[in-house]
Formats: structure tokens, sequence, C-alpha cells
């Protein structure tokens, strides 16, 4: 990653992106754009939006990745793991370590190059690099995702998520044994103040967030839970459990440090149930698919641990 740094020096009166991009001619207005859009640009070490209007004394910090060219998505022989399709959506149980879309470090191989070769139509609305996209789930979180095949099918499925319409439940195992049968954590997140890449609980700069959850199986040292979202904050669950104190197991970011007592390849987060309307015929449609060989073997030698 790439820091640049600078002082405002005169009451210019533009708006932030215009005056990044006239401030470092050799990136992009796009660029800008979408970094302000990733909140990965500060003023006063506070995130803004692209309307913002410099002064005189502000301190613009932009963080952007060593990289950032254009990149042709190309179509991919990838094998998915295809639940559901008809000729509006499809529902995709993703492995883990596949990244959604095509990034800086993630040129190929990602689930879109995957969505390309196996799908003759893809919704658009989320631009060229994201064909099909209607929400994600972290590289090595696996599980279900939605997939648009048009548009019309991806603004309904998008307007369910922003209602909170939708059903998301994921498995976790997480550290510690939590003594509550269920709960639930109500606390927004926003971008870490120091950490840019990371995700935190803040009252600034932040969204609502909420996660509900329900004890399924108790360890010695650990506890297995299901998670629903109420809200899609990035992280959200990582976050919210990291925030009570039970991070999920493995999670290389917010979790223990720890982190090869499973011989993991990255946390123990799989969404396992996702429910919504279909986008022409109303009808409500849920899936659910079973845990990765992964997650169920460190649950049998827990288990066995505690016979």
């Amino acid at each position: 990653m790439e820091t640049r740094e600078v002082i405002v020096e005169e009451n210019v009166g533009s708006r932030i992106d215009a005056f990044l991009a006239d401030e470092f001619r050799d990136i992009s207005r796009s660029i800008i754009k979408k970094l302000i859009k990733d909140e990965l640009v500060t003023v006063n070490g506070l995130t803004v939006k692209p309307r913002y209007l410099v002064k005189k004394g502000d301190s613009v910090r932009l963080i952007m990745p060593l990289e950032e060219e254009e990149v042709e998505i190309v179509a991919e022989d990838i094998p998915l793991d295809i639940v559901y399709e008809d000729e509006d959506v499809a529902v995709i149980n993703k492995a883990q370590g596949m990244v959604v879309h095509p990034g800086t470090g993630n040129k190929t191989g990602t689930l879109v190059n995957a969505l390309l070769h196996n799908f003759k139509t893809l919704s658009t609305l989320n631009g060229e690099d994201r064909p099909g996209i209607v929400h994600r789930i972290d590289k090595d979180t696996a599980g279900l995702l939605m997939i648009a095949k048009n548009d019309f099918a991806h603004e309904n499925l998008a307007e369910q998520l922003k209602e909170h319409t939708t059903t998301r439940k994921y498995y976790a195992l997480v550290e510690g044994v939590i003594k509550e049968e269920r709960g639930t954590i109500n606390a927004p997140i926003g971008r870490h103040p120091v950490d840019r890449l990371k995700m935190t609980v803040t009252d600034k700069n932040s969204k609502n967030a909420v996660t509900h959850f329900v004890v399924l199986e108790r360890f010695e040292k650990y506890t297995l839970i299901e998670a629903r979202l109420e809200t899609g904050r990035t992280h959200q669950i990582r976050v919210h459990m990291e925030y009570i104190n039970h991070p999920v197991v493995g999670d290389p970011v917010y979790g223990y440090k720890n982190q090869k007592r499973f011989k993991l390849q990255g946390q123990l987060l799989f969404a396992k149930v996702l429910g919504f309307d279909h986008p022409r015929t109303g009808e409500y449609m849920e899936f659910e698919v079973c845990l990765p060989g992964y997650f169920e073997k460190v649950l049998r030698t827990l288990r066995n641990r505690a016979q």
C-alpha cells in the first residue's frame, strides 16, 4: 500500500475528488472516487464524501494500492458449486480462499472470472469488473452468495438487501465460551482510525450494524454459533465478535495471533443459509448447504476432546 499526504495551503473551494485529481495527476479520477468510496481518503483524520469542499489547513491523507491499473476481466474455466439457477438468479456456494471480484493482487481466479465462464448473461449494474455481483463475502469466508443474471433481478435483490428482508445465517466457531443462549450485537461499524484496511466498532463515520446470534454448541474453550445478519457491513460478524471478546477462530485480522492450532487457511465462518424473494415471481426461496470439510474436521476434533 502507498500513503500520500498533503496540507491544503490556500482556500481552493473545490471538492475533495477534484482537488486530489489535480494534486496527484498520476492517479485517475475514477480511482480517486473509488478510494473515497472505500473510505481510504481522510481529511483531518476523518473520512469524507466526494462532495466535501477542501479548506485551507486541511490535512488530506490518501491510501492506495501500489498497483491500480485497468485489467481486462476474462472468463476462466473455474468449477463452481451452483446450488440453484434459473433465468434471473443463481445461488453459488463459494469456496474458501476465492476472492469475489478482481482487484489489486487478485487479477484472476476470482468468482467473477468463473461466473463469466459459467453463465451466458450477468447483470451490469455494479460495473464491468463486478458482473452479477449483488453482495460479497470475504475471501476466506465460504458459503452462499446470490448472483443476478440480469439488471432487473439485480435491482430487486439489491433493494431486498437494503430493506433487510433477506435471510443470511452464518455458522462461526468463536473463541471462548459464551454463557448466554442468544444475543444481539447492535454496534456501529466504520473504518479503523489508524489501520485503514480494518473495520472497527466506532461512533465516528460509521454505519448502523446489527448481528443476532444463537449458541449451537459449547466446547471447553470455544463456542459454535449461528449468526444472523440484520445489516451487511464490511467484516460485520468478524468485527462484532471481536467487539464482545469472542473473535472468530482462525481470523487473521480480528482474531487471536496464534492461528496454527487447527492448521486453518482462514476464519471458521461459513454462510450457511441464504433466503430471498424471487425477483420475478415474488416467491420466497431459501437455501442451506452443509459445512465444508475443514470446518467439520475442527468440530470433530473438539467433540472427541470432550469425550
